[in-house]
């Protein structure tokens, strides 16, 4: 079915998990992982599509929280 599309099982996964980190079904860490994608290769696959990376403000501030934590740690 596939070869129809003229996709491989890996390419029919990236599609897919682009598609659903796109509509909110997963996070990218889901997806990458759905997709079996390092982080950035992942997000190159994101770009290629013109999709946005979703930052919300949430993740900004765990980010601060995590420099911080490191900060301390130093």
């Amino acid at each position: 079915m596939l070869q129809g599309l003229n996709m491989t099982s890996q390419d029919f996964l990236i599609e897919m998990a682009v598609h659903f980190y796109d509509i909110g079904k997963m996070t990218m860490g889901q997806a990458r992982k759905f997709a079996k994608l390092d982080q950035i290769s992942f997000q190159q696959e994101l770009a290629k599509r013109d999709i946005i990376i979703k930052y919300e403000v949430e993740d900004f501030l765990d980010d601060l929280k995590a420099i911080e934590s490191y900060r301390n740690k130093a």
